[in-house]
């Protein structure tokens, strides 16, 4: 390799390890591992270096698109530092949280990235302790004080989605929810309708946090009250099981009932009628969260405890539309 390169052994392990050397040196370097195929071996590299390359992440469950598509969002961004990445689902449980951080400290992982709260925030003393950086993302509790936070703002996201059906005409409104852990946006979906105030007796709470939970909870809100015109679901797997509920009812979505759901994962732009959604910056939270902890592993500090919330957006699609004349409550025709 050294003599392909024309360099040292000792340029070329600057190179392979990342240090800084002369641009000309790094482009001949570079072109003698290509024309060699050659593949560091990172076990040695880690011993030379302190350093595995590889950053730990922690999500629920990849069964849920949103999370499927956030360990994409961060995969690309570690590979294009030169990063490896080791996923781990909590699977919603502290103690197989527990057994993960672990496993990943006997590892010797760079850094480690925690996904959703779940799980996660009985380990948070274990955390904040760990001996690399570690940082939370879509983290929709109390953001600790321990350790960086890089989320969105839940209670408006719920407001947002509360504002677009208000401002359809709609107040006879329910929720399909996944709590306790989606308290948050349904409170902002109340503050939206402060004014006229929504029923707890119109907050379904799933049983599953599938399709087939969000279609018998929007079947049992349905069932509660026929003059039912929208329904708010607080994650948009929820909502496809609410449409398909709408629609076996014999109503029409959006012309009956229309549904809002929460997340903009990739497939309800697609299925039909299109879903109106609450829209996460997923690549910037990703980036802002990789970027963190990069920043901490290249200095060895451990990363600054910001909370940053990112804000959302509304993507209105066809899902929704303005509530029926023949069923607005008084005084908003």
């Amino acid at each position: 390799m050294a003599a392909r390169a024309g360099v040292t052994k000792q340029t070329v392990s600057n190179v392979v390890s990342g240090k800084k050397v002369r641009p000309e040196t790094l482009e001949k370097v570079n072109k003698a591992i290509a024309e060699l195929g050659y593949k560091p071996n990172l076990v040695a590299r880690s011993l030379r270096t302190g350093s595995t390359s590889t950053v730990g992440l922690f999500v629920p469950s990849v069964a849920n698109p949103f999370y499927s598509e956030m360990v994409e969002e961060v995969e690309n961004l570690l590979v294009g530092h030169g990063y490896n990445l080791l996923l781990a689902t909590t699977r919603d449980d502290p103690d197989y949280t527990r057994a993960h951080l672990e496993n990943l400290a006997a590892r010797s992982v760079d850094a480690l990235l925690a996904a959703g709260d779940n799980g996660v925030d009985q380990q948070l003393p274990m955390l904040a302790a760990a001996n690399f950086p570690v940082a939370l993302f879509a983290w929709e509790g109390d953001p600790p004080t321990t350790l960086p936070v890089v989320s969105i703002d839940y209670q408006h996201a719920g407001f947002l989605a509360g504002c677009h059906l208000r401002d359809l005409g709609h107040r006879n409104v329910a929720v399909v929810a996944d709590l306790p852990a989606h308290t948050p946006r349904v409170v902002g979906l109340r503050r939206a309708f402060a004014a006229d105030g929504l029923d707890d007796r119109k907050v379904f709470a799933c049983t599953s946090d599938d399709a087939a939970g969000g279609f018998a909870a929007a079947c049992a809100a349905l069932d509660a009250d026929p003059e039912l015109t929208a329904i708010f679901a607080t994650h948009d797997i929820l909502a496809i099981g609410a449409i398909e509920a709408v629609v076996r009812s014999g109503r029409r979505v959006p012309d009956d009932v229309s549904v809002v759901g929460f997340d903009d994962i990739a497939q309800v732009g697609r299925i039909r009628p299109a879903l109106t959604t609450v829209t996460f910056p997923k690549r910037e939270m990703a980036q802002q969260a990789v970027e963190l902890l990069l920043r901490a592993v290249d200095s060895g500090q451990p990363p600054t405890n910001v909370v940053s919330l990112l804000r959302p957006t509304l993507t209105v699609r066809d899902s929704s539309g303005p509530a029926r004349r023949d069923r607005l409550a008084p005084g908003t025709a």
